[in-house]
């Protein structure tokens, strides 16, 4: 086992996930926690237990902590400005963090967090030009052009969750109306599935809300991949929403690859198809043809290995 590692910690609107990272990003050690209706204080104890119960399961020294937050970041601060999914904002984190941890701390936004692992060593390694989403209680985005993360003046750039593709569209956390994040993320796929349940009576996902169960995107996502029509249907809705989506993101950046990370993911071609047939569709040429809409290499655990990266690359 490598002496020298870092804790990566990608930190979700309901859970978080953090693993003891080697150079080569070999993942040797995890702690997964629980975020959701957590104030601030309970969600960075959370935060410290996990990094601390990581301190403790390896043998070597750990260098350095990275976070990915699912917030607007003030990095010259260090500051979590605001997040739609935390109770965190206006918080000076890095500080915080390092004085309780007593190590080196580096923050990003989440989603920008996994792009930089999946232009490592992922699904857009050797891109110079890509788009990531990530699917999960929202939606995360993050921009690579010209190899570079763009973060915009204020730091905001990337919110593609909250690009609006209809006007009289659903209403989203973030407050607005028809933003992507409201008919696209893991949230939007468990409130459509229940919507459909209803709808159809002899479907399994009828069956399945009938017994008490909640319907969550993952359970439709599973009741998907068993080949229930209904949920199948409902997979294939929210593939081509997000291609309308990606339809605007390629023609305005113009990316060689548009990676899809987070836990809806998991839906695989179920979704990414419908998806991938709106770009080729809609997308003005030539991008039409030569954009690639992959899933993120690395999973669900893109955020986390891409904090990682951010703490490896600061204390090199």
């Amino acid at each position: 086992m490598p002496a020298d590692c870092v804790i990566g910690v990608d930190v979700g609107g309901t859970k978080l996930l953090a693993g003891v990272v080697d150079a080569e990003l070999t993942v040797h050690h995890r702690a997964q926690r629980h975020s959701r209706g957590a104030d601030e204080t309970a969600v960075l104890d959370t935060l410290v237990g996990a990094v601390t119960e990581l301190r403790e399961a390896h043998e070597g020294t750990i260098r350095a902590v990275g976070f990915g937050l699912p917030s607007l970041i003030d990095q010259e601060r260090g500051t979590a400005v605001s997040t739609v999914h935390l109770p965190l904002r206006g918080v000076p984190f890095r500080d915080v963090m390092a004085e309780r941890l007593g190590l080196p701390v580096f923050l990003d936004n989440d989603a920008n967090c996994a792009l930089l692992a999946e232009a490592r060593g992922g699904a857009a390694a050797g891109a110079s030009h890509a788009l990531m989403l990530t699917l999960g209680t929202g939606i995360g985005g993050a921009i690579l052009v010209d190899g570079r993360i763009v973060r915009g003046a204020d730091g905001a750039a990337g919110e593609i969750g909250h690009m609006v593709v209809d006007v009289d569209g659903p209403p989203c956390p973030c407050g607005n109306v028809g933003c992507l994040e409201a008919l696209v993320s893991g949230s939007a796929l468990g409130l459509e599935g229940a919507r459909v349940a209803r709808a159809s009576a002899d479907s399994a996902l009828a069956r399945v809300a009938a017994s008490g169960r909640e319907i969550t995107g993952m359970l439709v996502t599973e009741l998907a991949h068993d080949g229930d029509r209904a949920a199948r249907d409902v997979v294939a809705l929210m593939g081509t929403r997000l291609g309308v989506g990606l339809t605007s993101l390629t023609n305005a950046f113009n990316p060689s690859v548009i990676v899809i990370g987070g836990g809806v993911i998991a839906a695989g071609d179920l979704l990414l198809e419908p998806a991938r047939a709106v770009v080729r569709e809609r997308a003005l040429a030539p991008s039409s043809t030569t954009v690639e809409v992959r899933s993120a290499r690395f999973g669900a655990e893109s955020g986390m290995l891409g904090a990682a990266v951010m703490a490896l690359d600061g204390v090199a």
